[in-house]
């Protein structure tokens, strides 16, 4: 089984927190398609024939495209790959968009899954994000979602906010849960370099919420989400029984996927390809028949290191046997020595049925484990 991610570089506004390649230059939106069915076209060998179980609409703002270009984009993948054997078809949608329109021309598609970049329901700090919707939207396009058939609903928050205070945060998963979503991603505010929030942060406008405050707020995310009965199955990552994201899952399992758009990344076990990060220089290429990329074969300490880095991550671990044939026994004896003095020491680890997975306590230091468990060529710096 493998994935297709599609990614929709499209953005009415930039939020000042996100680094994903987008643009704003909509007029171009029509020869994207075009130059993005002609990828999918022309890259339909690359896995292997293997079946598609998983299609992400991801950006970007995929909820800008209409009903022809959906209509292109499924057309050419069916043709393409098919999708008999699909489970889940994802699109990320910004809750502005999903009008009573749109979301009735959404059930004419194969979408079984929306995805809404919600983030916080404080309007104010919406409006510092520079968030297109507010939080009656947000809630509106929820319901309006559920009102047409839409059953698996997830949605993203941010926490660590500039400001961030208890009460705040604990607003926000209130209404999360009271809106009873299927699906959750948190994710603690980064400032990458480059953002204007970056920008704003470096000439003090705005400060970085301190350790203390980041564990409390990821205390109350767990706690507060288990009582609602939703399973902790990755880091940042809850749902309600049987609705884990599959694709996601794929990326964190190693299954390989097929990435089409500016900036894409694809995985096929062995290496790994992205495209050029330039919508302009992305068309003209396949317009001309060609493509703009970059290739990384990976060898098996990197994949090694991957696979750490990923199943760690999530709530089975990382089984040892799969550690051991894929590996051999150097990398598996590394893995299991580093993990002791968590095992024994610090309770942040534990095995279980066979793999070895982090505790609770252990999530909260996870990117210090999972450091410690990656290996460094003898000779070579670490990696930064």
């Amino acid at each position: 089984m493998a994935g297709i991610y599609i990614h929709i570089p499209f953005c009415k506004t930039r939020c000042v927190y996100c680094d994903f390649y987008s643009t704003t230059r909509e007029e171009l939106r029509k020869a994207y398609v075009q130059a993005l069915c002609a990828e999918l076209g022309m890259r339909k060998d690359y896995l292997k024939g293997e079946a598609i179980e998983t299609v992400y609409l991801g950006g970007g703002t995929p909820s800008q495209l209409d009903e022809k270009d959906f209509g292109r984009i499924f057309d050419t993948i069916e043709r393409t790959y098919g999708l008999d054997a699909c489970r889940e078809i994802t699109l990320e949608a910004n809750p502005d968009d999903l009008t009573e329109d749109y979301v009735e021309m959404l059930r004419r598609w194969p979408f079984n899954r929306i995805s809404m970049g919600i983030q916080t329901f404080d309007g104010s700090m919406l409006r510092m994000l520079n968030r297109r919707h507010t939080s009656r939207q947000a809630i509106e396009a929820v319901e309006r979602c559920r009102a047409y058939g839409f059953d698996n609903i997830s949605i993203d928050l941010i926490y660590g906010l500039p400001g961030e205070t208890d009460e705040r945060w604990q607003n926000d998963l209130l209404q999360t849960v009271h809106m009873d979503v299927e699906h959750i991603s948190a994710y603690h505010l980064t400032y990458e370099e480059g953002t204007p929030l970056y920008r704003l942060l470096k000439v003090g406008r705005v400060r970085e919420v301190d350790e203390e405050s980041s564990v409390r707020f990821f205390t109350m995310l767990m706690d507060t989400l288990s009582v609602a009965g939703y399973e902790h199955y990755e880091i940042s990552n809850f749902c309600k029984p049987g609705h884990r994201s599959r694709h996601n899952t794929s990326y964190w399992r190693g299954v390989p996927y097929l990435g089409c758009g500016p900036s894409a990344h694809s995985f096929d076990t062995q290496s790994r390809e992205w495209n050029v990060a330039s919508l302009e220089e992305y068309i003209r290429a396949l317009g001309q028949g060609g493509r703009l990329y970059e290739r990384e074969t990976l060898d098996s300490v990197t994949r090694y290191n991957e696979l750490v880095m990923t199943a760690l991550r999530t709530r089975e671990g990382l089984s040892l046997d799969l550690l051991a044939s894929r590996f051999g026994p150097r990398l598996s004896a590394y893995c299991k020595r580093m993990a002791v003095p968590y095992l024994i020491s610090h309770k942040l680890e534990e095995t279980r049925d066979g793999h070895l997975r982090l505790t609770r306590a252990g999530i909260f230091v996870s990117d210090g484990i999972i450091s410690d468990l990656m290996y460094v060529e003898p000779n070579h710096p670490p990696c930064p």
